[in-house]
């Protein structure tokens, strides 16, 4: 019965959402402000759900219920159980995101019952001089953090960083960071969906009239003050390759550009498999069916599906696993 999984995307209003998601991914939602698409979620009160075949209408709970390390991966499902480890989203910036950082496993479990938010972005598209803020320009500590907090100068210590399509960014739990606007992207994290605004403008979101909380305080606790020479990862662009993007304890990413058929054998990898397209079109082959995929879209292969065709004309994605 497993297959390739397509899930249906939850969009979520965001005070700095934009209107890419639809005109450039031909997402399909009625709503303003769109500023994230949720693609495989297992977040409680968020979970996707499959949108065709024999399995459509499970949750990525009920599927690892089912089919445990079929689904999963043997490993995978030792370490996590019925819970699912990573979140995917598109993410459009109209408006900057708050200045925010993400606390780590052991911060989330003991405050909030949840796992940390270690992350990655993929830069999919970029407006003229748009950037992101990541990291610290130079060294502080939390006594002056603080105080540039209260005198509304934080901004003059953050790393701000022009961007553009196909810049790719780890975003590790500790690091401050926010996404500029202009800024369209691809998000693989961590399922978490804990966030500590540090400082969001002073704006006041339409939906509720008032400003939106602050969480300062915890900010301070996990924050990293270190500053580092280079916050952008370098990678290659192999075509028909896998070239390695971000490999961390929490996630592995691919950069996987196609032109013509690349072949594909997962016999050596106990995990699932994600693809994120982010550019052109593919078809993925497996078992004597095609399964199409298209910038926007993303496409899940449950650990038992070793062997798959790729095909495209002209595709870039991002192969995802634990």
């Amino acid at each position: 019965m497993l297959t390739p999984l397509k899930f249906q995307p939850l969009f979520k209003y965001r005070i700095w959402g934009g209107n890419k998601l639809k005109t450039v991914l031909n997402k399909d939602y009625d709503s303003e402000s769109i500023g994230e698409s949720w693609e495989i979620s297992d977040v409680p009160n968020d979970e996707t759900v499959v949108v065709d075949g024999s399995l459509k209408g499970y949750t990525l709970k009920q599927l690892i219920k089912e089919f445990k390390g079929e689904f999963l991966g043997e490993s995978v499902y030792k370490q996590f159980g019925e819970a699912f480890p990573l979140l995917i989203k598109f993410i459009d910036a109209k408006t900057p995101l708050s200045i925010q950082v993400h606390p780590n496993n052991e911060y989330a479990k003991a405050h909030h019952n949840s796992f940390g938010k270690n992350e990655m972005w993929y830069i999919m598209q970029a407006d003229q001089d748009a950037n992101i803020i990541v990291g610290f320009e130079k060294e502080i500590d939390k006594t002056q953090f603080k105080q540039h907090l209260e005198d509304k100068s934080v901004l003059d210590v953050m790393h701000h960083e022009n961007v553009k399509k196909g810049d790719a960014f780890y975003i590790p739990t500790g690091r401050i960071h926010a996404i500029g606007a202009g800024v369209m992207l691809a998000e693989i994290q961590q399922t978490s969906d804990v966030t500590y605004r540090v400082y969001d403008y002073d704006r006041v979101d339409k939906t509720t009239g008032k400003t939106r909380e602050l969480h300062t305080e915890q900010a301070t606790e996990v924050l990293d003050f270190n500053v580092e020479s280079s916050y952008k990862t370098d990678y290659q662009k192999e075509l028909n390759t896998s070239n390695k993007l971000i490999h961390s304890p929490y996630f592995k990413s691919n950069f996987l550009p196609i032109k013509g058929e690349v072949k594909k054998d997962y016999s050596n990898v106990d995990s699932f498999v994600i693809y994120m397209c982010v550019s052109g079109q593919a078809v993925i082959q497996y078992q004597q069916k095609d399964y199409a995929i298209n910038i926007g879209e993303t496409i899940l292969l449950p650990a038992s599906v070793n062997d798959v065709m790729l095909k495209s004309d002209d595709a870039q994605i991002l192969e995802v696993y634990f």
